[in-house]
């Protein structure tokens, strides 16, 4: 087995094993510390361009399916695992990890200390990195190509992940509402969990204009999760406050959470290394209930969490906060039916205790049926 070496802007070398498939590959390196699913990791779109390191040591045993895919393809720049199983033994299994990612392309590493990179990320923060293997460099060389590629901040990235169509999901059972939904990385699982809900899910592409969502006549807008940077997302920032006037409910979810936050007046900034994995703390503020939620952000919403805000669309409030550092979890709007929060209610993987917050989406598109011409 080929030698293979993780390399940090900084100038720190890991070295261990080939896996996976063989060559070079750059992007972000982050850490997510979910103890399953890795294949719900690997098919979000949201890690686009990002290098995840699983800190959970062991990976891969349960194989992989169609049905746990996330979205079309495995979308994480590179994948880093300290020691990948032997054998794969799951009665949902169609395909060995490894074969999948040789398949699709995708560069890995195995057998380095994990928990080690990982220590260095949380001191110095998310970082470029590439893994190499079969690739004939010094470690200078390593480290200035590196050094060459793009940072996550200022990164645009929306288009390469969302649909180019509008698609639509059916409700399940009787249809009660219709949603529009902006695809800006947006995974399986949460059109899903509204149309059991029985909403007709209409996915828009991340370009889509006020009169696209005119068209459907929607009851909501829901804003989904997805890769970049906030600050580079102006056009669907100004469709957001568009939707805002015409008092549509809007309802975002991680990186639509950001979104919102903007079109609310609010900054986005980089967070040192980020939320990634299914056991984050997360505090209900009005309940005092705390929430074990699945995060994958590396950007936060600046906003005040000890009292009521002023935007041009009413006031409103921050509504949780994380538990681990503080950073603003959810927001709502007080005289409009729009809210969102920073993790995934969808858990796909993770817990479960976030899921009501799609019934209070339902609740926000009875409680202002305007687009529905009731008002």
């Amino acid at each position: 087995m080929a030698k293979a070496f993780l390399v940090l802007d900084d100038g720190r070398i890991f070295e261990g094993k080939s896996w996976a498939a063989t060559g070079r590959t750059f992007g972000e390196a982050v850490f997510q510390t979910g103890m399953t699913g890795y294949q719900e990791t690997l098919t979000d779109p949201s890690y686009h361009r990002q290098v995840v390191v699983m800190t959970a040591p062991h990976i891969g045993n349960t194989g992989m399916n169609t049905f746990d895919n996330e979205s079309r393809k495995i979308w994480v720049a590179g994948f880093v695992v300290r020691n990948p199983s032997t054998i794969t033994s799951n009665w949902r299994s169609e395909k060995d990890l490894e074969v999948e990612l040789i398949e699709q392309s995708i560069v890995g590493i195995q057998g380095i200390d994990t928990r080690a990179l990982t220590r260095h990320l949380r001191d110095r923060g998310a970082m470029r990195v590439g893994i190499f293997s079969d690739v004939e460099l010094t470690r200078e060389e390593m480290v200035i190509e590196v050094r060459k590629t793009a940072a996550m901040s200022g990164a645009y990235l929306s288009e390469d992940v969302s649909t180019r169509q509008t698609y639509i999901v059916p409700a399940i059972g009787e249809k009660k509402f219709t949603v529009a939904a902006i695809d800006l990385g947006i995974k399986g699982a949460t059109p899903r969990a509204l149309a059991a809900r029985g909403v007709e899910v209409h996915v828009l592409p991340y370009n889509a204009s006020f009169q696209d969502i005119q068209a459907i006549n929607p009851d909501g807008v829901f804003l989904s999760n997805g890769p970049g940077d906030p600050s580079t997302m102006t056009d669907v920032v100004e469709l957001v406050r568009e939707v805002l006037l015409e008092e549509i409910p809007i309802f975002g979810i991680c990186f639509g959470h950001q979104i919102l936050g903007r079109a609310l007046g609010f900054e986005t900034y980089k967070l040192q290394f980020g939320h990634r994995g299914i056991n984050q703390p997360v505090l209900d503020k009005k309940t005092g209930k705390v929430e074990i939620t699945a995060h994958n952000h590396g950007f936060a919403i600046k906003a005040p969490t000890d009292s009521v805000f002023n935007t041009v669309f009413g006031s409103g409030e921050v509504t949780h906060v994380g538990l681990n550092d503080g950073v603003v979890e959810g927001l709502q709007l007080l005289e409009r039916g729009a809210f969102s929060v920073q993790y995934h209610p969808e858990a796909a993987a993770g817990p479960h205790d976030a899921a009501y917050l799609f019934d209070r989406f339902i609740s926000l598109m009875q409680k202002y049926p305007r687009v529905r011409g009731v008002n």
